[in-house]
């Protein structure tokens, strides 16, 4: 639905976006990871028409923006990092002019603002001036402007920022929500925020996408912990000899005498766990635990950023 080829974006002599290419399938959720000033804002500035590149290309539903701009703007909500709302207007007043400006027809616009108001929980604040509401609830107004039209495309730039906890955990909720009807590009700094929404991370580092993978497949390690009472000298000339095997080392050892073996996989094939599983039967000793290391989030941000780890493509 959504292709980005080598898209840049520069402010006169500094460039905020360099050459940039993805693509986002219909449905999917995509968390857009990184820095403040990693060149997030600006890519989302680009995909909804505020700016225009300097370089590259991006389309839509197979449209070029440049071509069809006003068209492909009409598919996409956007709730902005500072929402633009008017404090003097009540929700319902302002959810009202949006709908206008989106040209809707009047004759749905009721009910377009009732679905909005109900989708965001805004019913009981739905009569009052935007300048009244918490920072949780003018969120909740941008987000309901940008869903007013049902758009194939939402997105939302740093949506939980400055909301409290309780805040937080609604706004994830809302979104997961809005994901059923909705293609969804996130943009935050926050690495949780990713982990609890999003089906798929793409981090930016000075402008460039580092690292682009489905999330399930990025926290996936290649050592498998196995838990054994036998000594080293016993096991790493087993373990080691299993093809797809780089290595066996020494963990930690528990009070009960079990032994915790690292063994380094080439790669994420579950045949290799198998194989150590079997090896483990076929020699006799028991077995107390066999599973693959699971890498978090922030790991992943931290070898992206020290250059440690290259791009990761989906």
């Amino acid at each position: 639905m959504i292709e980005v080829s080598k898209l840049t974006r520069k402010y006169g002599s500094f460039t905020a976006v360099n050459g940039v290419s993805f693509s986002i399938p219909k449905g999917q959720i995509v968390g857009l990871l990184g820095h403040n000033g990693a060149g997030k804002t600006t890519t989302l500035k680009v995909l909804t028409g505020y700016l225009e590149a300097t370089s590259g290309n991006v389309s839509i539903g197979g449209k070029d923006i440049k071509e069809h701009m006003l068209e492909i703007q009409a598919q996409i909500g956007y709730l902005p990092e500072n929402s633009p709302l008017y404090p003097e207007m009540t929700v319902v007043q302002y959810l009202d002019y949006v709908a206008q400006m989106r040209s809707m027809p009047p004759e749905s616009i009721g009910a377009a603002i009732r679905d909005a108001i109900a989708a965001t929980d805004l019913g009981p604040k739905s009569g009052e001036k935007i300048g009244t509401l918490s920072k949780g609830y003018k969120q909740r107004v941008g987000v309901a402007q940008a869903i007013i039209h049902k758009p194939d495309i939402l997105i939302l730039d740093e949506p939980t920022n400055g909301l409290d906890p309780t805040q937080i955990l609604a706004m994830r909720n809302l979104i997961k929500e809005l994901s059923q009807s909705s293609t969804v590009i996130l943009s935050t700094h926050i690495m949780q925020e990713v982990e609890a929404i999003c089906d798929r991370v793409i981090i930016v580092l000075d402008g460039r996408i580092v690292i682009d993978s489905l999330l399930a497949d990025l926290k996936k390690g290649n050592c498998i912990q196995v838990g054994l009472k036998e000594s080293i000298d016993q096991v790493k000339p087993v373990l080691s000899a299993i093809s797809g095997v780089d290595g066996v080392n020494l963990g930690k050892s528990s009070a009960e005498g079990i032994n915790q073996f690292v063994v380094e996989a080439k790669g994420d094939d579950p045949a290799i766990a198998a194989s150590v599983a079997k090896a483990v039967v076929d020699n006799g000793w028991s077995l107390y635990a066999l599973h693959r290391d699971q890498r978090d989030l922030e790991t992943v941000f931290r070898e992206a950023n020290s250059g440690s780890k290259g791009a990761a493509h989906v």
